[in-house]
């Protein structure tokens, strides 16, 4: 289907266009950026039959409407993920997670999700905006790629297969809105604290600065081991729990910076990543260790477990 186009009506708080992002420019300065819920984006392409790594629109906290221009009389594909933000067409309801049809002239709208922070708008065809650097994200700390969406703005879907997937609805666990339990591999830093293990003692709590640069969590203050002393700049990573000076930890998003400067206590693992991006300010998070922490001397060294006798080992 050809000449079908998007017209943003209202954006919401935040509407970007964003696909899996751009890996491998870190050493320019650019890091991958992508979208937050990459589990949901997936989905919702695949629900469309598009490729995995095409565009779709990333909504956080609904409000989001756009009306429908072209298309044949069937109408074009489209698919809602992620947070369940009661999508609708021309005011009727359709199901997350499953593939609806919008007719030209009619619109799209996402509410206030009920649970979650992030909805996936998919199109058959995708989102063909201009890339950057080989991506159609946005990235907001280095405001690479497409802005952010605005009323009056017009997005052109792209060209696609006759193929159509039998699949027309993906059963799919509810977003989790009481307590987000998260695993995390211990270090690279965890020696820089007196007591790493506040971090799994404390139920945090997400505050209202967090963003897709970093989720930033409140609770039981950690202690750094050398309060006068500086770390030098390392490599960052996605899932990254830094950990600044006033001893509240940042769980670093898909835009975050390529280095940072504060320590590590350790990583969200991977499967757990796409949590982090529903989570809402307010919500309690909990995190664990996904294998034992390495015990320490006095004076903050790693053991070396290899030498210590089982009865010692912790």
């Amino acid at each position: 289907m050809n000449g079908v186009t998007l017209e943003i009506l209202q954006p919401g708080p935040l509407a970007l266009v964003e696909d899996l992002g751009r890996p491998g420019m870190s050493h320019i300065g650019v890091t991958r950026s992508g979208a937050a819920d990459r589990r949901s984006h997936t989905l919702a392409n695949r629900l469309v039959a598009n490729p995995d790594d095409w565009a779709t629109v990333e909504v956080t906290m609904g409000g989001f409407t756009a009306r429908v221009h072209g298309g044949d009389g069937e109408g074009v594909a489209i698919a809602v993920t992620g947070a369940d933000a009661d999508p609708a067409v021309n005011g009727i309801p359709f199901g997350t997670n499953s593939i609806h049809y919008a007719r030209d002239g009619e619109v799209i709208s996402l509410g206030s999700p009920r649970s979650g922070l992030r909805s996936y708008l998919a199109v058959r065809g995708g989102i063909d905006v201009e890339p950057v650097l080989g991506s159609r994200s946005y990235d907001v700390m280095s405001m690479i790629g497409p802005q952010p969406l605005r009323r009056g703005d017009v997005l052109t879907v792209g060209a696609h297969t006759d193929d159509f997937p039998e699949l027309e609805q993906a059963p799919v666990a509810a977003i989790v809105d009481d307590v987000l339990e998260l695993k995390v591999v211990p270090g690279p830093r965890d020696d820089w604290f007196v007591d790493p293990d506040v971090l799994v003692r404390t139920n945090w709590q997400v505050t209202n600065r967090s963003d897709r640069v970093g989720m930033r969590l409140v609770g039981m203050p950690l202690d750094y081991r050398w309060p006068d002393r500086q770390l030098p700049s390392e490599g960052a990573t996605r899932g990254a729990i830094q950990v600044p000076p006033n001893g509240f930890p940042v769980i670093l998003g898909p835009d975050h910076p390529v280095t940072g400067g504060y320590p590590v206590i350790g990583v969200v693992v991977d499967d757990d990543i796409d949590k982090v991006a529903q989570a809402r300010p307010g919500q309690t998070v909990r995190l664990h260790w996904s294998r034992p922490r390495r015990p320490f001397e006095d004076d903050g060294r790693a053991v070396n477990w290899a030498l210590t006798p089982p009865d010692d080992r912790w």
